[in-house]
């Protein structure tokens, strides 16, 4: 079966890593006509008629940062990011990266260049002095880089690198096989997806699926397998699927990232989601992909 979240990584760009410090490239690319930038404001982006705005080079602010995103189709790409104060248009129209993913579903070609676009100005706008010394950061390098003006320390983007996980219990494939599926207090009524939680420092990513699913919901879990990825910049995850077997199916919530959790049979799942009780994920989602794969085929609904 296919898996809906990889189409948002299926047209990557030549990010022309090499090209970030040949200034006069960048200075004739950023003049050329066919030449697209994305302009962000702060982190936020303003669709147009339902669609994400590229625009020529001409027609954006003169100010701003500009962050060469790459080439692609025989052009090139940059992201302006641009103090809110400056941004076209009136501040409402502009949203964040979850209200655009809507758009990204119906039109998943320029996902990758707008998730990695997003992705820098997340960078931006939280690095605003340097770790070290606290000093005024520079852009550099196209927007790759930051240094600092009085320490000299540079800092590069981050990205942090979180587990998604499937926790089955049962028989593989039997009818009373179950999927491990948790809420949020803050979510709407019915409202389920797979457990989630970020690396720790010193920990393998099988052990963090491990930890995370025993600190959430008291599970214990033996056997992890890898089962994909996907860029998620909200604000700067690698979102790292895998599939677990849990060794006891006794849930005890933690009360605090996790209000209730609950054991799922395929049966049961394809009840609640057809009458509109289980709401899962959104069909982009690696979440969405989990569950389907386990599941085995396509489900009704979703956030």
């Amino acid at each position: 079966m296919s898996f809906p979240h990889l189409d948002l990584a299926a047209n990557a760009h030549d990010r022309a890593g090499e090209r970030r410090v040949d200034d006069a490239w960048l200075d004739e690319r950023w003049a050329d006509p066919e030449t697209r930038v994305l302009v962000v404001s702060g982190t936020r982006i303003r669709p147009v008629d339902g669609t994400v705005p590229w625009s020529a080079s001409a027609d954006v602010p003169p100010a701003g940062t500009r962050v060469l995103l790459g080439e692609r189709d025989g052009r090139t790409w940059f992201a302006l990011l641009v103090d809110p104060a400056d941004a076209p248009g009136e501040r409402g129209e502009y949203v964040g990266i979850r209200e655009v993913l809507p758009y990204l579903a119906r039109d998943t070609v320029d996902a990758p260049l707008v998730f990695h676009a997003i992705g820098m100005a997340e960078w931006h706008y939280a690095t605003r002095h340097c770790p070290r010394c606290g000093g005024t950061l520079e852009s550099r390098y196209a927007g790759a880089e930051l240094v600092c003006t009085e320490c000299g320390k540079a800092q590069f983007p981050r990205t942090d690198p979180a587990v998604i996980m499937a926790i089955t219990y049962g028989d593989p494939g039997a009818d009373d096989e179950q999927l491990l599926l948790g809420r949020q207090e803050s979510w709407p009524a019915g409202r389920y997806s797979t457990l989630a939680g970020f690396l720790e420092p010193g920990e393998t990513l099988e052990d963090a699926v491990r930890r995370e699913v025993w600190e959430e919901v008291g599970v214990r879990v033996g056997e992890v397998t890898y089962f994909g990825n996907q860029p998620w910049p909200l604000p700067a995850s690698l979102m790292l699927g895998f599939v677990g077997r849990a060794e006891s199916s006794e849930i005890v919530v933690d009360g605090k990232e996790i209000e209730d959790a609950r054991w799922f049979t395929r049966a049961e799942m394809r009840t609640g989601a057809e009458a509109g009780d289980l709401v899962l994920p959104g069909g982009v989602s690696i979440s969405r992909s989990l569950v389907e794969h386990w599941f085995g085929g396509p489900l009704p609904g979703s956030w």
